[in-house]
């Protein structure tokens, strides 16, 4: 029998909060994180809207000098990894550096710094660019960060595959766990991309909300009248270890990460198969690796991303992998109906949510959710 990795640890910066405590808590009062665009100015822009980390100081997490050195995502990443340590209680020392992972993903990384260059390379010309510009803009920016910060000296990368980084990153950390090749981790993923290319990039593809005037009722996930999804921004991190050193050094274990699952659709650049195939083989890996069955699922965080082509795909998927019957008794829900999409770091951060919906027995809202898709099913709790 495999042994069990457990999560030990929790860190996060979000558009509800910038503690695991406040995000919770706003989560279950159902608190909408979206509001107009502050970072930037969004008039020549069609999208006015996003679900922004408010109130966060980087200073309060690091030096000054350093925090100016450092992406917005990567000030989020050390903010949130030293709420998960401390949380944790994990001592790395010399010790035991070379046995500490860093995992921590982005799927893009630095892109306010990046635009932020070119800009300056246009205008200023190159001798103006930072020399500290490739550390800013890389996607394993945080996890090489986070490593120097705290002195790991185990595994450091990041893990890019777009909206799925944060929890293919937690799944990575999970295997190398399992294989031997660390005995702890600090997993996650980290994002920063409220900037105007950021925003019209995204808007360009078509998946963007445009209720700029009447943010109250968006994003609508799995709603009849979504229109898009709304982008975030923030960081969730981690603390894994193997169940017998949390014990042995009398760690207080949050809960079980059970098993991982992760597939490719091999279909579009941008769309989900429609029929939720891919979806629905990844639930099924995950399940397996996990050695559980669909009847032992009590709650399901889903993708849940308002985009009409998501909520209509991973429907099928859930239908496809538990069967419709089961599938429309075990309760789901989206909380990006209240933090956005956090892109990369989204993942990481339903991993939290979900940790403390299987504690407390209180399963988060879907807000804004008032017309049933007849394509779709999602269950509504208030």
């Amino acid at each position: 029998m495999q042994e069990r990795i457990v999560i030990t640890g929790m860190g996060t910066v979000n558009p509800l909060g910038l503690s695991v405590a406040e995000s919770w808590k706003n989560l279950i009062e159902g608190v909408s994180g979206v509001g107009p665009i502050t970072q930037f100015d969004s008039s020549p822009l069609q999208v006015h809207i996003a679900a922004e980390v408010k109130g966060f100081t980087p200073e309060k997490y690091m030096d000054a000098k350093e925090a100016r050195r450092r992406d917005r995502f990567e000030q989020f990443t050390i903010a949130s990894a030293k709420e998960a340590l401390a949380q944790s209680d994990l001592q790395i020392t010399e010790a035991n550096a070379g046995r500490v992972g860093a995992i921590i993903s982005s799927a893009i990384g630095g892109l306010a710094s990046l635009q932020d260059a070119i800009m300056t390379n246009h205008l200023e010309g190159p001798r103006r660019v930072s020399p500290f510009l490739i550390p800013m803009l890389m996607a394993n920016g945080g996890a090489g960060m986070t490593a120097i910060e705290f002195g790991i000296k185990g595994p450091c990368f990041s893990v890019a595959s777009a909206c799925a980084s944060g929890a293919d990153g937690i799944g990575t950390a999970l295997m190398m766990l399992r294989a031997g090749m660390i005995d702890a981790a600090l997993a996650g993923a980290s994002e920063a991309t409220i900037t105007s290319t950021g925003v019209a990039a995204f808007d360009r593809v078509g998946a963007m909300s445009r209720r700029n005037d009447d943010y109250s009722m968006t994003p609508q996930p799995f709603d009849k009248n979504r229109d898009g999804l709304v982008m975030g921004e923030g960081a969730a991190v981690l603390v894994l270890e193997r169940e017998s050193d949390a014990k042995k050094r009398r760690a207080n274990i949050l809960a079980e990460l059970a098993g991982y699952g992760a597939t490719a659709d091999a279909f579009h650049v941008t769309a989900p198969h429609e029929k939720g195939e891919g979806g629905a083989a990844a639930i099924r890996m995950a399940l397996a690796s996990a050695e559980a069955n669909p009847e032992d699922v009590g709650y399901i965080n889903a993708h849940g991303t308002g985009t009409h082509l998501n909520d209509q795909s991973e429907t099928r998927a859930v239908k496809a992998a538990f069967g419709a019957d089961l599938a429309y008794k075990t309760p789901i829900s989206s909380t990006k109906s209240m933090t956005g999409h956090m892109m990369g770091a989204t993942g990481a951060l339903e991993a939290i949510f979900c940790v403390h919906a299987v504690r407390e027995g209180i399963l988060p809202p879907t807000i804004h959710y008032e017309t049933p898709d007849p394509r779709a099913f999602c269950r509504e709790f208030r």
